[in-house]
């Protein structure tokens, strides 16, 4: 009877010493695994005169549709801005359209609210294109914008190009008194 004890304890841890491993091993690929979001950011042009922008977007899958929201908050704005120019990356290749493209003051949302739109602000928008294949997105509002602690967003609403990979968009805006733009910052979004 004890012979038998030692030999089903023997054939148990055995069977154990093989199947526990082979459960651990094997549950990741049963289980349904979300994408992790890294807390690390690939950004160009690093330099002294580079400012990282804050910036949301709704869905970041390619050819999908999708709501940008580029943020300048108050800490972004020193004064009064009457325009602002936003470069689009050259290999950004999706249709913009004005009407789908709007200038708003906005909520930034957080852990328990949404990013929103609380109030639109009225602007003329200008998309050129140059020879070169470069664009950018001129935006005229018809009240300058005030340097107050409002946010204000940029919003684009389109559908993700067909290339994932990184976008660096750069923008410039013109303080109020003055005769050119200048630099405020860039925005880097991420398209899977």
């Amino acid at each position: 009877m004890l012979k038998k004890t030692k030999k089903f304890a023997l054939n148990f841890k055995i069977l154990s010493f093989f199947l526990i491993p082979t459960i651990l091993i094997s549950t990741p690929f049963f289980s349904n695994i979300k994408d992790a979001k890294a807390g690390l950011e690939f950004q160009w042009e690093q330099g002294s005169g580079y400012r990282k922008l804050k910036w949301f977007q709704k869905e970041n899958k390619k050819r999908f549709r999708n709501t940008l929201y580029f943020f300048l908050r108050p800490s972004d704005r020193n004064t009064d801005l009457l325009k602002i120019n936003l470069a689009i990356p050259k290999t950004f290749k999706v249709t913009l359209d004005k009407e789908k493209i709007n200038l708003c003051k906005v909520r930034i949302g957080g852990f328990d609210t949404r990013t929103k739109c609380l109030e639109d602000v009225s602007a003329d928008f200008e998309i050129k294109t140059e020879e070169s294949g470069l664009r950018s997105l001129n935006i005229y509002p018809y009240t300058p914008i005030p340097s107050n602690k409002e946010s204000y967003a940029i919003v684009f609403k389109i559908f993700n190009p067909k290339k994932s990979g990184l976008y660096q968009f750069h923008s410039y805006g013109q303080p109020k008194g003055k005769s050119s733009s200048s630099y405020l910052g860039s925005w880097t979004i991420v398209i899977d």
